[in-house]
């Protein structure tokens, strides 16, 4: 069984390395496209509309449970591989791009949820542990492009997508041949949306799932916008040479460990009681960014980004747990599915707004706005301990 869960781990490290793909070698894209800064922001929604559609379509036709989950994460992964590497075209437009990471979103769509749903096949017990080590692989996925651009030195940008392609179909291809169906598999026959909006009545997964929709809110904005933080520090502060790319992949992959760190903290503390805590000092480290990212100390400044990197990931293996454990076994992947469906979208409200934040508010503020997901999340939490 470890066998299998690291196989499943080193699988979504691979293919989750195609998610970030685009942004680590944004400056190159902006200056080969001739566009602006916003354009992070377009292509970032772009992945994320597209995780979206795919979770959709994932779900409406019950593709989770009602085939091999398997089959399923091997044929997203190949197919997640060709529309990322289609970035490399040598005549793409601004257009065509944002299809491009479109349908990489889409087919990612088959991994990460499905990813999950493996695991929840394979583990009850200690579900918790298993989803921190695959969020884990998630995180360190994520982050990976920003090392491969950060250690590219002079080779062209256009191997990140060349690599983190390569890695996919790997990926793929280690699920396929070495993980088949767990023994707490339960096949389902069809989409029941009736099923679905039934389960959500449950107050312990409604409360769940807020609580990731909550942490959702905070969490890819945060990715997305991490190297604009320390591009705008090294601007208060030109004496500073932040390597942004590694500093970037640094920050961000801190979260692997937290994802670790807490699927263990959960067996001692409690899975809802450790995601309230954790939600809570992610929330704070939104409400005093603007104190921070004016910090004169540049340690200070990279510590309380690594600090808010860990926290601000460190719930979702534990939301992810109380959301499987929580939804009914014969509907569990299209429910894992749909509440993925949601909180992505999410992330695209979000991304969205802080874009527009900084037009109007500055760098120093606009992080403010993030704080609204966890008070949300902590305050259905709550509700449902009362």
């Amino acid at each position: 069984m470890k066998k299998i869960l690291s196989l499943i781990v080193i699988a979504q490290f691979l293919c989750t390395s195609l998610w970030f793909a685009g942004n680590a070698i944004l400056p190159d894209l902006i200056e080969h496209l001739g566009v602006g800064i916003e354009f992070l922001a377009h292509s970032t929604s772009a992945i994320q509309l597209g995780f979206i559609i795919g979770t959709l379509f994932y779900a409406l036709f019950s593709i989770a449970d009602r085939y091999s989950p398997s089959l399923v994460f091997f044929v997203s992964a190949i197919m997640a591989a060709l529309f990322n590497i289609g970035i490399n075209a040598p005549q793409i437009t601004t257009s065509s791009l944002l299809v491009l990471r479109f349908f990489t979103g889409f087919f990612l769509a088959g991994i990460y949820p499905i990813g999950i749903k493996i695991a929840a096949d394979y583990y009850q017990a200690s579900l918790g542990k298993s989803l921190g080590y695959l969020v884990g692989a998630l995180v360190l996925g994520t982050a990976f492009p920003h090392l491969i651009k950060g250690m590219a030195f002079e080779l062209p940008w256009q191997y990140v997508a060349y690599a983190t392609s390569l890695f996919s179909i790997i990926g793929g291809l280690l699920i396929f041949i070495f993980v088949p169906d767990g023994p707490y598999r339960a096949i389902g026959t069809q989409f029941k949306l009736r099923a679905i909006f039934t389960a959500f009545r449950d107050k312990p997964l409604k409360a769940a799932a807020m609580g990731y929709f909550g942490h959702m809110w905070e969490l890819y904005a945060f990715w997305t916008f991490t190297p604009l933080m320390l591009q705008f520090h090294q601007t208060l502060h030109p004496e500073l040479n932040y390597s942004i790319s590694l500093y970037s992949f640094g920050i961000i992959a801190i979260g692997s460990i937290a994802c670790v760190f807490s699927g263990y903290l959960s067996v001692f503390v409690g899975t809802e009681k450790l995601s309230k805590i954790i939600l809570f000092l992610s929330g704070c480290c939104c409400l005093v960014s603007p104190f921070v990212l004016m910090s004169d100390s540049s340690a200070l400044f990279i510590a309380f980004l690594l600090f808010w990197s860990f926290v601000v990931i460190a719930d979702s293996p534990l939301f992810s747990t109380l959301v499987a454990q929580n939804a009914p076994n014969n509907i569990k992947g299209s429910v894992i599915t749909i509440v993925n469906c949601i909180g992505f979208f999410i992330t695209i409200l979000s991304i969205q707004t802080i874009q527009l934040a900084l037009k109007h508010l500055g760098n120093e503020y606009s992080y403010l706005i993030l704080a609204l997901g966890p008070i949300v999340g902590l305050f259905y939490l709550n509700k449902l301990r009362k």
